[in-house]
Parts: structure tokens; sequence; C-alpha cells
């Protein structure tokens, strides 16, 4: 499969900052543009300024959970286009998708290849 070769962004959702932080390296030496945001309600914020091409997003966030933050970004229309990937150490696909509209989902603690061919897939899908 032929990835884009313009740096495409990634917006990072979860209240865990070492999560963040190391997310953030790895997706960076994959020649993404990474935002970290540590919560939901800046999270929703933050997506208008952005304008990312794929949101990583933590199912269990404190405050705004990222269900409730998944369910409003498919609801707007300017950010329902926006593939979100969602990951969680405690639930499944099944579950999340039973309560939002993710695009898709990887387990905690998650193979770094894994996760850079989801982020790459859900580009490509999103530009055909």
């Amino acid at each position: 499969m032929q990835y884009p070769s313009v740096m495409k962004r990634v917006l990072v959702i979860d209240d865990n900052s070492d999560i963040l932080w190391v997310v953030s390296i790895i997706l960076k030496k994959y020649d993404f543009e990474v935002m970290a945001v540590p919560g939901g309600q800046e999270a929703l914020k933050k997506v208008k300024t952005f304008s990312p091409d794929v949101i990583l997003l933590d199912v269990f966030l404190s405050g705004m959970d990222g269900i409730e933050v998944c369910n409003k970004l498919k609801r707007n229309s300017l950010t329902s286009e926006i593939p979100i990937i969602m990951f969680s150490a405690h639930t499944s696909f099944k579950d999340v998708s039973q309560f939002c509209q993710a695009d898709d989902f990887i387990s905690k603690p998650f193979d770094v290849h894994e996760l850079v061919e989801k982020i790459q897939d859900h580009i490509v899908a999103k530009s055909d």
C-alpha cells in the first residue's frame, strides 16, 4: 500500500502524561505531526485549530470520557469524518462500538507497528 508523503496530523488524547509522551515520540519518528492533549474538553477545542487527519483517543479519561468525546466529534459535521482510533487496556472494540462510532480500536499495550499501520490505513482510506 502506498502511503502519503505529506506530514499528517495526529491528535492524541490521554490523561496519562507518560502515554502522551511515549506515543508522541513514536509518531514523530514516523513523520507524523502530533498534538498531545490530556483531556476531552481541551481536545474538543484543539481539534478545530489543529485539524487532525486521525484522532487517537483513550476510552477512559478523567472528566469527559473518551466515549463522550467520540460521540461529540462524530455528531459535529466539521469533525464527523475524522477517523477516531480508540485505545484502552480495559475494554475491546466490541465494547466501545456499542457506545460510540469509533472507526477502530487498539489495545494497550500496543505494538508500535500495528498502531502506525492503523493510523496510516485510516489516512489513506479518508483520502480515497
